[in-house]
C-alpha cells in the first residue's frame, strides 16, 4: 500500500517516506510510529495501542513517547503547535488528521514463463482458489530469513486441508517472486481467484510480518494484518501467525465471495454463490433470514446435488429451526436436520463444516457427549477450525467441564473476533463462570453476549437468568421483558432444551432464576 499526502508518500512495504519522490530520513521506530497513525487516520489511536504495537507492550517513560511523536512531525514538518498531520488528544492518544489518498504498486516485472491455467479450478469455476506467494524479507534477518519462506510453505500445506478451498501448489506459486507482483497478472497465470502475500522485518529483537490478500480479478485488497513479537519467542510467533491466517481466511474469503454474489441477480447464482448467500441469512439466527437461507441452500443443492456443504448448510437451518423453537414439530425439524448431516458426511466425510453440523444434532435431543465426538472430529480435521472449536467448549461445559470449555471457547474467540457467532462464543464464557460457581463473572459475560451483534433471544435469557443468581432484580427484569417482547411464548423447559446442562446443581440454580424472572 503507498499511502499520499501534501506532497508526502509513506511505503510501508519499503519502509519509506518520500517528499516530492525524494526520500526523507527517518528512524525504523518513528516511520513504525507514523505508519500506525496513518492506517489507522479513521480513529484515534491510544497510547496504549502505540506501547503495544511500537514498544511490543515494554514499559517506557511518556518522555520517549513524546519525543518519537515529535521526531514524526519534524519527518513531516509539522510540530506541536500547528499539528497539520498528527493531532494531539489530550489524556487519550493522537490521531492523523490530513486527507490520505491510498495507492498500490501493480507492476509484475519480467514475469516466469508458465503457462496461463486453463483447468476447471480457474479463476472462473465456482470453488474459489488462492495461491500464498512466497513471503518478501526486508533488510537483513540472519538466522530467521527462513521464515519468509517457511511461514507461507506451512500456509500452504494447513490451507491444502480445507476441502472447499483449491490451492496452487508450493512448485507453482513460489516461482513468482517479485518486490512489485501484478495480482491480475498471477491471478490470470495461475488461474486462482485470490493471492495472499506478505512481508517479514526482523529488527534487532522485534520480528514483524505483513499479509494481504487480494482478489486478483479486481486488484481489491481483502483483509490484511500485522503480526509483532520478538525473535526470542520466534516459534510461539509463527504458530500464532500461521492459526489466525487460517482463521481470517476461513471467514474473510466467503464473507468476500457473498457480498460479490449480491451484485448477481438470485436467479443466476452458481451453487457456491447460493451457498455464501444462504451464509450470510443463517448466521442472523431468526425466522425471516433462516427462512430464506433454506430456500438459497435448497438452490445451491439443487444446482450441485454433490455439494457437501449445501447439504451441511440444510442441516444448520433445520437446527436452527428446531433451537430456537420455530415450530411446533421439533421432532421432524430434527429429524431433517441429522439426514441433512448424514448426506454431507456419505459426500465429503472431512469436511470440517459437514462434521460440525451433524455434532450439532446431538445437542437437540440432549446427547452431549454423541455430539462431542463429531465435533473433536471436525477440529481435528482443521484445527484452526474455530467455530467447531466453540461448539466443542459448548458441549463441555454444559456437560460439566467448565474449566476445560473455558480454555477453548478463549482458543475460538482469539481465532475469530469477527465470527457471526461471536455472541454465542461469549455466553459459552459465561456459562464456563455459572458451571464453576464463579457468579459475577457469569453475569458480565452473559450481559456481554446478549448485548452483542446478532445475539439471538436465548442469550437474552442467559444474562436475564445469570442478572438474577447474583440478586441484580431490576437487570434480570429488564432481560426478562426483553426477552418476551421477541418471543412471548419461550419458556423455562424450552431453555433447557436448547441448553441440556448435566449438573443438576447448576440446573436447579438457574431453573430458580428464570421462575423468579417469570418463565
Amino acid at each position: 500500500m503507498l499511502y499520499r499526502f501534501e506532497g508526502f508518500e509513506l511505503d510501508p512495504a519499503k519502509a519509506e517516506l518520500r517528499e516530492n519522490g525524494a526520500p526523507r530520513p527517518v528512524e525504523p521506530q518513528v516511520f513504525a510510529l507514523l505508519t500506525l497513525l496513518v492506517e489507522n487516520r479513521e480513529r484515534l489511536v491510544s497510547r496504549d495501542e502505540i506501547l503495544d504495537k511500537i514498544w511490543d507492550g515494554r514499559v517506557v517513560s511518556d518522555a520517549a513517547l513524546a519525543s518519537r511523536i515529535k521526531s514524526a512531525r519534524q519527518a513531516l514538518g509539522d510540530d506541536g503547535q500547528s499539528q497539520r498531520f498528527i493531532r494531539t488528544i489530550h489524556g487519550q492518544g493522537f490521531r492523523f488528521v490530513a486527507e490520505v489518498k491510498v495507492a498500490r504498486a501493480i507492476q509484475l516485472t519480467d514475469p516466469p514463463p508458465l503457462e496461463l491455467h486453463t483447468g476447471p479450478q480457474d479463476a472462473q469455476s465456482a470453488r474459489p482458489s488462492i495461491a500464498v506467494l512466497p513471503f518478501r524479507l526486508i533488510g537483513n534477518a540472519g538466522p530467521y530469513a527462513a521464515i519468509a519462506d517457511a511461514l507461507p510453505h506451512e500456509l500452504i500445506m494447513e490451507l491444502s486441508r480445507l476441502r472447499w478451498l483449491f490451492v496452487t501448489a508450493r512448485g507453482s506459486s513460489f516461482r513468482l517472486r517479485s518486490e512489485d507482483a501484478d495480482m491480475r497478472e498471477i491471478g490470470r497465470v495461475l488461474g486462482v481467484r485470490y493471492c495472499l502475500s506478505g512481508t517479514v522485518d526482523v529488527a534487532g529483537p522485534n520480528l514483524v510480518v505483513i499479509v494481504e490478500l487480494v482478489d486478483t480479478r479486481s486488484d481489491e485488497i481483502v483483509w490484511a494484518d500485522r503480526f509483532a513479537g520478538s525473535v526470542d519467542d520466534v516459534h510461539a510467533i509463527r504458530e500464532d501467525i500461521r492459526s489466525r491466517i487460517l482463521t481470517a481466511l476461513e471467514l474473510q474469503i466467503p464473507l468476500h465471495e457473498a457480498n460479490l454474489a449480491r451484485l448477481t441477480v438470485t436467479e443466476d447464482l452458481d451453487a457456491w454463490s447460493a451457498y455464501h448467500l444462504g451464509l450470510q441469512h443463517m448466521y442472523r439466527f431468526n425466522r425471516t433470514d433462516n427462512a430464506a437461507a433454506t430456500a438459497l441452500f435448497q438452490q445451491a443443492v439443487a444446482r450441485d446435488p454433490g455439494f457437501a456443504r449445501a447439504h451441511a448448510g440444510l442441516s444448520f437451518v433445520h437446527f436452527q429451526t428446531a433451537f430456537m423453537r420455530h415450530t411446533d414439530d421439533v421432532a421432524g425439524e430434527s429429524d431433517l436436520a441429522r439426514r441433512f448431516a448424514q448426506r454431507g458426511l456419505e459426500l465429503d466425510p472431512l469436511d470440517p463444516f459437514v462434521n460440525f453440523t451433524m455434532g450439532r444434532t446431538f445437542w437437540l435431543s440432549g446427547d452431549l457427549e454423541g455430539g462431542l465426538a463429531w465435533l473433536e472430529r471436525a477440529t481435528a480435521i482443521s484445527p484452526n477450525y474455530a467455530q467447531g472449536i466453540y461448539a466443542q467448549a459448548w458441549t463441555e461445559t454444559l456437560a460439566g467441564r467448565g474449566l476445560r470449555g473455558r480454555a477453548h471457547v478463549d482458543l475460538s474467540m482469539r481465532l475469530s473476533p469477527l465470527d457471526p457467532l461471536y455472541y454465542a462464543m461469549l455466553g459459552t464464557r459465561a456459562f464456563t463462570h455459572m458451571v464453576v460457581g464463579e457468579d459475577l463473572a457469569a453475569a458480565a459475560w452473559a450481559e456481554r453476549a446478549a448485548r452483542s451483534p446478532g445475539a439471538h433471544v436465548l442469550i437474552a435469557m442467559i444474562a436475564s437468568a445469570t442478572q438474577a443468581i447474583i440478586g441484580e432484580d431490576a437487570k434480570a427484569a429488564q432481560w426478562a421483558a426483553n426477552v418476551r417482547s421477541r418471543n412471548p411464548v419461550l419458556t423455562r423447559d424450552d431453555f433447557f432444551r436448547a441448553f441440556p446442562m448435566k449438573s443438576e446443581v447448576t440446573r436447579a440454580r438457574v431453573a430458580n432464576a428464570l421462575e423468579r424472572c417469570g418463565f
